[in-house]
């Protein structure tokens, strides 16, 4: 009986993995200009992101919580290769924005349950970190826009903020449409505008505790409604438990979604998994 268990739980993990090395992206394209593949740049892995979140804590009892999250990115190089995207095309920064809701355990661990996530081509070089719409990140032509989906997160401390240095993930969705045309590519040329993908964002976060005004007033006040210190004249001040900024850089990697029927058979393997569990503890 332990070796049926055994085998089963081998079979799980093989399933799992082959799932997840099915649709993970490498040697894609990323065109910044949105001109096509011909002139876009090859993305081994990932894209580089780092921003700012302003998190809202809502106690729910004496342990737990729920959050909601207004983050801002900017986009500025792939695979962390040092050669950042060209500043000369009409339009010279790669932005995003967040919006998130979920729940929490003090001293435990977060998850994301709802949200969006927006990308765009900015029309103006260095408007990035300005008064501009959304302290500068959700200017000019929206190029992505992808559905958070229930899991990801954290780990975070007593006070709900993310461990110092702890990764945040925060998985997404988009469907096909989602993606502007001329800009994200596999590496055989194919327009990934015209099917659905995945989108995996992975940052290590880090508790802001002196945010510049410009932040403040840009993604607490303006973009995620606050109405506390900083936005009322007086200086802005993290409270534990109630919010907080966090400064973040990481990974944003996309993904092919399984099909339909590559989606059919997984569900039908851990079914028999189960059921041969179910078996051996009746034996």
């Amino acid at each position: 009986m332990k070796y049926l268990k055994q085998i089963g739980c081998a079979a799980v993990l093989a399933l799992s993995t082959q799932a997840q090395a099915s649709i993970l992206m490498s040697d894609w394209v990323f065109n910044p200009t949105g001109g096509g593949f011909a002139g876009g740049q090859a993305v081994n892995e990932y894209l580089d992101v780092n921003g700012n979140a302003f998190i809202e804590l809502a106690p729910a009892g004496a342990t737990s919580f729920t959050f909601k999250e207004h983050a801002v990115f900017n986009l500025v190089q792939a695979d962390s290769n040092g050669t950042l995207f060209p500043m000369a095309f009409p339009g010279g920064n790669i932005t995003a924005t967040l919006e998130a809701v979920g729940k929490g355990d003090f001293g435990g661990a977060f998850r994301f349950e709802s949200g969006t996530l927006r990308m765009y081509h900015n029309p103006t070089n260095g408007q990035y970190g300005s008064r501009a719409g959304y302290f500068g990140a959700n200017l000019g032509i929206q190029i992505a826009e992808f559905n958070i989906l229930l899991g990801g997160g954290g780990k975070v401390n007593a006070n709900g903020s993310p461990l110092n240095n702890g990764q945040v993930s925060v998985h997404a969705q988009a469907a096909a449409g989602s993606l502007k045309a001329g800009y994200f590519f596999n590496g055989h040329g194919v327009d990934l505008s015209t099917q659905p993908m995945f989108a995996f964002a992975f940052t290590n976060a880090n508790t802001l505790g002196s945010p510049r005004s410009t932040l403040v007033k840009e993604v607490a006040c303006e973009f995620g409604g606050f109405t506390g210190r900083g936005c009322n004249g007086k200086t802005y001040k993290n409270v534990d438990r109630q919010h907080f900024f966090i400064s973040g850089n990481g990974q944003f990697k996309l993904a092919e979604v399984p099909e339909p029927g590559s989606v059919a058979l997984f569900g039908i393997a851990l079914a028999g998994i189960g059921a041969l569990r179910r078996r051996v503890q009746a034996a």
